[in-house]
């Protein structure tokens, strides 16, 4: 997933009525994959430590009626399960060993005969993606992997063709964050650093392949940005208004549009304007940190059930600059996963909880019409709060996992656990549970301007009602 600032550096309010004019790009024949692109996948990830094994898994993704499965590694247990079923599937080549591949055949072959080779056909892969979003880091080490990322692409394909596999397509995951510029929509262009060195390659393998861009984007992001001014209707596909882009006359009612779009346009300015686009990963956080408005129940059931309407229309909808193009997508994500790092939003895109329950009622088949939204929790953070935020310990965590995270929060800063010192005014009462509480609230309210969250490994959270007492006053964060 990329981060909020990924996409816009401004998205402005977007109101305006405008005729409709077409003036489209490249609509590629996708007659192929018109029945796979409205099969509406999910994406499987394993990142939690309270989960149910494959064999739940793959029957709970059953239940909701999507078509197909994307997988963050090829894991052989799971693939195995998936034998048995219907499902299409997309395993992915992880990031460490790009650069292998990339340099030797032999390498590819061996990853190709172990991780497609020993499930397929029984097992319906469809879909190898190298990678995982790694242009969106930059350190000397992720640009050898820049380089080795074309290569191995084709060495994965040539490993394939060998062995008679023609229906399987080869790609790589990208954030929103690969663009330089992306509003309005007919701006959009590459990151200089990435544009010839990477995207053109990268565009010539899968225009050469008839493969697809596959990007991770979310709307959630850039309306979270400024959420006063940018219209939630618009990032939920409820609005009545429309935006017209000034260069192209293309009329937007939805936000997911426009960023679809900004791709296709940076895509045909470095002259490939047909690639055909998939979304790897889309969603709406169902919950977050008090700070990160919009991620609730409500929203994350009104975008996601919109958008599985939106993507299985008979015929296909496409955006404005290809209009009647099928995309496949792929929804983010299957559970909560509470071992994500980062804000809370990370352990919150799942439309099921741990225990297999839905969060919220979906079905991926696009055929039952959109529930009503009346059973749902009233979203009360729709707006950004304002006021004081503390970080407490979670209930449950053990005296030895919070003296490890006290002991990091006080190694960084003299400063920040000073008042828990004998004889002075936090030290008392003298427990784990106490002083960890206080050290994450002043490690928090110091550095978080630095990037850092109430996290703590997972056991640290957010809240509003003040810890402290009379005599120790928690540090705390002014939103």
């Amino acid at each position: 997933m990329s981060s909020p600032i990924a996409y816009f550096a401004l998205f402005l309010t977007l109101i305006a009525l405008s005729s409709s004019c077409r003036y489209a790009i490249g609509s590629p024949n996708n007659k192929t994959f018109l029945s796979l692109a409205s099969r509406i996948g999910i994406n499987y990830g394993r990142l939690g430590n309270n989960l149910p094994s494959p064999y739940q898994s793959i029957n709970l993704i059953k239940s909701i009626n999507a078509g197909h499965v994307k997988l963050y590694d090829a894991d052989p247990e799971t693939l195995m399960v998936l034998s048995q079923t219907n499902l299409y599937v997309t395993i992915m080549v992880p990031n460490n060993q790009i650069i292998p591949i990339g340099a030797d055949q032999a390498a590819a072959d061996n990853w190709v005969t172990t991780n497609v080779l020993a499930h397929y056909p029984q097992t319906r892969i469809r879909f190898v993606l190298v990678g995982n979003e790694i242009l969106s880091n930059s350190s000397d080490q992720d640009k050898q992997t820049w380089a080795s990322l074309v290569p191995a692409m084709r060495k994965i394909v040539t490993s394939l063709r060998a062995r008679g596999i023609h229906n399987i397509k080869v790609g790589t995951p990208l954030a929103m964050d690969v663009l330089r510029t992306s509003f309005p929509p007919s701006s959009g262009a590459f990151r200089e650093e990435v544009a010839a060195p990477v995207m053109l390659p990268l565009l010539k393998f899968l225009n050469g392949t008839n493969s697809f861009f596959f990007l991770d984007v979310y709307p959630y992001f850039p309306w979270s940005t400024d959420p006063v001014n940018n219209p939630l209707d618009f990032a939920l596909f409820q609005s009545n208004s429309t935006y017209t882009d000034p260069q192209t006359g293309l009329v937007y009612t939805n936000l997911l549009d426009q960023m679809l779009d900004s791709v296709i346009f940076a895509m045909t300015k470095l002259g490939y304007p047909n690639v055909r686009l998939a979304i790897s990963e889309t969603g709406w956080p169902n919950s977050g940190d008090i700070d990160e408005t919009g991620a609730n129940i409500l929203n994350a059931a009104t975008y996601n059930r919109n958008l599985i309407k939106k993507m299985t229309a008979n015929p296909p909808l496409g955006t404005p600059a290809r209009p009647g193009s099928p995309i496949p997508t792929f929804l983010f994500s299957l559970f909560n996963e509470n071992q994500r790092p980062g804000s809370g939003t990370e352990r919150h895109w799942g439309i099921l909880n741990p225990d297999g329950t839905q969060i919220y009622d979906i079905d991926f088949s696009g055929t039952r019409p959109v529930p009503s939204p009346g059973s749902l929790p009233k979203p009360s953070n729709n707006v950004p709060f304002k006021g004081n935020v503390w970080c407490v310990t979670v209930e449950g965590a053990s005296e030895a996992e919070l003296e490890r995270e006290l002991s990091f929060a006080c190694r960084q800063s003299n400063a920040t656990c000073a008042a828990l010192a004998p004889g002075r005014e936090c030290y008392a009462p003298v427990s784990i549970t106490w002083h960890a509480s206080y050290a994450f609230s002043s490690y928090w309210a110091q550095f978080r301007n630095q990037s850092s969250r109430c996290y703590f490994n997972g056991f640290a959270r957010e809240t509003t009602t003040n810890p402290g007492n009379e005599r120790c006053k928690f540090p705390s964060v002014i939103l």
